[in-house]
Order: C-alpha cells, then sequence, then structure tokens
C-alpha cells in the first residue's frame, strides 16, 4: 500500500522570500493568520488561498468545491465595502496581524455573500447562539478571494518543536515503514480511556498520528504546554517506539458539527493519515447535532479516500476491573466509570491527583507540577 496521496493528489506549498514593504495591509485575527499558515504548509491542499464565489457557493450548497472534490469548511477574508474595494485596486495586499506583515494575497475577485444563509449551510442551523453561526452573522459584507505566499512564519516558542508540516510527516512515516496512519484529535491532557482507545487503534495499524488541537482557549482550559508535555510523557513511558508520533495542528475549533469532521479528516489526509477516528458529536456544541451525524455523514463521502474509524467510547468498569466499551462489557451505567476532559479539569484544578486507573502517575504528577495549568 502506497503512501497515503493528498488531498487533490497534490501536496501545496505557498512561501515566498519576497519582500512586503511599501504593500497596502489588510489586518488579519491570529486565527486567521494560523489557517493562512495551514494554507501554505499544505494542511489545507488543495487550497492555494481564500475561495472565490464558485468555489464558496459549492462549498455551501453541495460540500465540495466545483471541481467536485471534498471540502466543506470555505476558508475566508472578509472586508468591508471600501477595504474589499482597496484591496481589488491593488492587485495585491500584503497580511498582517498587529501591524507586522507576514504574507501577501494576490487579489483574483470579491464578492458579496448571505452571511446567516451561509451559516445555515455550514452549521446546520441559523441560531445566534451558535458560536459559529455567531462568528458568521458578524463577518464583514465582502469576501475577496486569492492565492496566498507566506513570508513569516508565527513565532512558536517552546511549542515549535511539536509542529510539523505534512512534507515533514509524511517523510517521517515513510521512513518508519508505516502504511497504514491513524490519526486522533484531541483538545486535552490525556486520561488512560484515551490511551485504551488509541492503543486499540495500533492493534489495527502501522502508526497512531496524535495530532492536538493549539490556540484559541477559553479560561478553564488546561494550557498547551500542559497538553503537550502531558502527551509526550505519555507516549515516552507508555507507547511502542517508532509506533506513535505527536505533532500539533493550529487551527480554530468551529463547532460545525459533521461537516467539521470532514474538514478534520480531510486534514489528517494531508499530513498523511490513512484513517481518522471520529468520536460521538465530534466537533459539536451543544444540542445542535445528533450525536452521531459526524459519522453518517462520511456515507456522503466515499471518494474522501480517507476511512473514519469509529471506536465506541471507553470506560472503566469496576465489575470487569478494567477498561472496556459497550461492545465487550455487559454492565451497566451503575459500575461505569466514565472519563473525560472535564472531569480531569474538576479533579486537578481542586487538588485531587487523579487514581492510577483514570491517569498515569507520570502524566498525573507532571500536570500538578505546573504551578498554572489552567488558561486564566
Amino acid at each position: 500500500m502506497a503512501l497515503q496521496q493528498p488531498h487533490g493528489g497534490r501536496l501545496v506549498s505557498r512561501f515566498s522570500n519576497a519582500s512586503l514593504d511599501g504593500m497596502f495591509a489588510v489586518e488579519v485575527s491570529n486565527d486567521l493568520r494560523s489557517d493562512i499558515e495551514n494554507i501554505a504548509d499544505g494542511i489545507f491542499s488543495p487550497l492555494e488561498g481564500f475561495v472565490g464565489q464558485d468555489d464558496f457557493d459549492s462549498i455551501v450548497k453541495t460540500g465540495r468545491l466545483k471541481s467536485g472534490l471534498a471540502w466543506t469548511v470555505p476558508i475566508v477574508l472578509d472586508l468591508d465595502e471600501q477595504a474589499a474595494k482597496n484591496a481589488r485596486q491593488a492587485g495585491e495586499v500584503a497580511l498582517a496581524t498587529a501591524g507586522e506583515k507576514f504574507a501577501s494575497l494576490k487579489i483574483e475577485e470579491a464578492y458579496t455573500f448571505d452571511r446567516l444563509a451561509s451559516a445555515r449551510a455550514v452549521y446546520g442551523t441559523d441560531d445566534l447562539n451558535h458560536p459559529g453561526v455567531a462568528k458568521m452573522s458578524n463577518m464583514k459584507s465582502h469576501l475577496v478571494a486569492g492565492r496566498i505566499e507566506v513570508s513569516k512564519r508565527i513565532p512558536q516558542g517552546q511549542i515549535r518543536k511539536y509542529r510539523k508540516t505534512p512534507k515533514e510527516t509524511r517523510e517521517e512515516m515513510a521512513q518508519r515503514g508505516w502504511k497504514t496512519v491513524v490519526g486522533f484529535q484531541t483538545r486535552n491532557v490525556p486520561h488512560v480511556a484515551h490511551e485504551m482507545l488509541q492503543k486499540a487503534a495500533l492493534n489495527l495499524y502501522d502508526g497512531l498520528f496524535v495530532n492536538p488541537l493549539i490556540g484559541k482557549k477559553k479560561q478553564g482550559d488546561f494550557k498547551d504546554e500542559v497538553i503537550l508535555s502531558a502527551y509526550e510523557t505519555l507516549i515516552n513511558n507508555y507507547y511502542p517506539k517508532n509506533r506513535a508520533m505527536f505533532v500539533t495542528l493550529h487551527t480554530e475549533m468551529r463547532y460545525a458539527g459533521p461537516k467539521e469532521a470532514i474538514h478534520h479528516a480531510i486534514m489528517r489526509k494531508n499530513f498523511g493519515c490513512t484513517h481518522f477516528i471520529v468520536g460521538r458529536d465530534h466537533a459539536g456544541v451543544g444540542s445542535y447535532y445528533h450525536p452521531f451525524a459526524s459519522h453518517e455523514i462520511f456515507k456522503n463521502y466515499p471518494d474522501l479516500e480517507i476511512q473514519p474509524v469509529f471506536f465506541p467510547a471507553f470506560y472503566y468498569c469496576k465489575k470487569c476491573l478494567s477498561y472496556a466499551n459497550e461492545r465487550n462489557c455487559p454492565h451497566g451505567p451503575e459500575v461505569r466509570e466514565e472519563l473525560s476532559g472535564t472531569k480531569m479539569r474538576r479533579m486537578v484544578s481542586s487538588g485531587e491527583m487523579p487514581a492510577e486507573h483514570l491517569m498515569r502517575p507520570e502524566v498525573s504528577r507532571l500536570i500538578v507540577s505546573f504551578k498554572e495549568p489552567f488558561v486564566s
């Protein structure tokens, strides 16, 4: 079995050493800057920039680019009418955060869009209490399309060592001789239930690609450095050598439920994964989506070329005295100990050291060694 092909057949790379001096600058958010770098790195292949109107309309109506290739989340730059006009006249603009220019954008078109109708198509609702709908409803009136080139990467500090491009992960997978690779997404410190799920996957596939989302967090979440250090400790102590790869992904959660599950699978495909673990209510928020909507949507994408993996959730059974799931344990909820990131946060914040059957002691000790493990 050959190494997984990138989405669309070609891994995009959009970097340049060209000077941005004297170029008209457009300010973008830190979240959008991360996604611009994801375009440049090929994580969003085949996109080379912000989508045009034909692709945008096709994405929101069909969940595919106008070419027919699967793509469910539009990647766009919104500007007000005057800024869009200025950018169109300039032809090429610099993109900047906090006044720092980091990329260029060659403007191909500018167009308007129906914010609520688009939100309804992507998120399945136009309820403004949905965070994705709220964000889209506040977008400016015009979208500008065109190819980007990044001249300056986002400073990463200590977490830079965990970041790799799809080109780098693919090279490493090939060196390790992996033919099948299963991706696992997380936003929390590892507990034993997730470890058991990941090791169940390792029984089936050559390699495990642990890919935590890094970026904007809410108060009370574990800090990025805590999550990364905890996973590094777990993998170094409890995983077979050369069977697991740990790489960060810098992108925001859109909470688009099933549509975002497809988007997440495409990104892992570009990293080189052949399979991707999709959890119950993957990328959901509140009660907007059916718990298994993110599983069902894959039936609409038989051409995706990355296989979803639907493992049932693991829990600790106090009667079996081991980790189990509904497929292999006959006991009821009264003897099940469910694990979650929320539960781990609650225990650590109250000063309680998680029991060894809930979290590996090396991981627990590392977490409590942080003076402030949570976002304040």
